[in-house]
């Protein structure tokens, strides 16, 4: 958004603020700005009518109508509990300012659910060769789904918590990947990682030197998902894990009686069990500090840092995506995407 048309000056006049709040209908608030362009208050229509009540006139300064006291957060802040707190009690939009109050962005809570302290991986450098010929000329993470790229959903989910920060690595045709990203939303923070050789699902997190914050969200990029990454990010930091890995259920259904049995004598048999195993839906919460056990430009899985994890007697964990989750990985699981796409919940 445009910040001059949501700022205004102290020094103007009432007439022009209400000019300004015609013309936003859905933030219906304007900040105000003294000499040295800090936002030292709001107004919105209720100021504005409270203060007619007062006996304020048009004529009057805009300070008489100024709230002062409103709801804001520093650049920098971790605290994404105070965003969560902001959204529960209903208030449309907080900004958020630098250090020393200048205006960087209004988080709007009808798009933002959190802001939370992580950055973002996707790994887009895989050749999709099962969804041949579709990925000939196209790489898979930039074949469309409905009416969006496949890493389109995934850069607006996650843009949706807040993660703005988000890291892509490319290979395989990773010049028109690039240009995608280049192209795609000036409030995400890209930064496009290539790969020289193939490094496998977590190779490349080892090129990366420059993440801002204490915890990584390494996901693949050509996954469908309306994964709660707050509910992921909360589950990870109470259970103090270093690995979170989010899971998704697998379920056998026998369709025999089951024995039960020691040197073939049966204790008890089990008619057409049914079992549940849950398995790595390609998405990790992981402690930074961990990402130094990852050898350098060396190809190397997220499986291989899961079992590095577990052999240094680490904390490794998962989590049940509880909403959709679809790998794309071959033609009919494109096909299921099409079908499904209409019908996923992102809000």
């Amino acid at each position: 958004m445009n910040h001059e048309k949501i700022t205004i000056s102290i020094n103007s006049s009432l007439l022009e603020v209400l000019a300004k709040l015609e013309s936003l209908p859905v933030l219906q608030t304007v900040f105000v700005l003294d000499n040295n362009k800090t936002v030292i208050g709001t107004i919105t229509d209720g100021d504005i009518r409270r203060g007619f009540l007062k006996g304020l006139s048009l004529t009057h300064p805009l300070e008489n109508f100024l709230f002062k006291n409103f709801h804001f957060i520093t650049e920098g802040a971790k605290d994404f509990n105070l965003l969560r707190d902001f959204r529960l009690n209903r208030i449309k939009a907080v900004p958020l300012l630098s250090k020393k109050g200048h205006l960087l962005k209004v988080i709007d809570f009808s798009k933002t659910k959190s802001i939370l302290p992580v950055d973002a991986v996707l790994m887009a450098g895989g050749l999709g060769t099962r969804l041949q010929p579709l990925t000939a000329n196209t790489p898979k993470p930039l074949l469309k789904v409905g009416n969006k790229e496949i890493i389109a959903y995934n850069f607006d989910r996650l843009s949706q918590f807040g993660i703005n920060n988000q890291f892509v690595t490319v290979n395989y045709l990773g010049d028109q990947v690039e240009t995608f990203c280049n192209d795609y939303n000036e409030d995400i923070n890209f930064t496009i990682i290539k790969e020289k050789k193939y490094m496998g699902t977590a190779g490349s997190l080892s090129l990366i030197e420059n993440f801002e914050n204490d915890t990584v969200l390494l996901m693949n990029s050509d996954l469908l998902t309306n994964i709660d990454f707050e509910d992921f990010y909360k589950s990870f930091k109470k259970e103090e894990a270093d690995i979170m890995v989010a899971s998704i259920p697998y379920d056998v259904n026998l369709p025999y009686a089951i024995l039960e049995s020691e040197n073939r004598i049966v204790s008890s048999f089990k008619e057409k069990p049914s079992y549940t195993y849950y398995a790595s839906s390609g998405i990790y919460l992981i402690k930074k500090e961990i990402l130094e056990i990852i050898p350098k430009e060396e190809f190397f899985n997220a499986t291989d840092l899961m079992d590095l994890v577990i052999q240094k007697g680490k904390k490794l964990i998962h989590f049940p995506i509880r909403g959709y989750w679809l790998d794309i990985g071959k033609h009919s699981d494109y096909e299921q995407a099409q079908k499904d796409i209409a019908h996923i919940n992102w809000d």
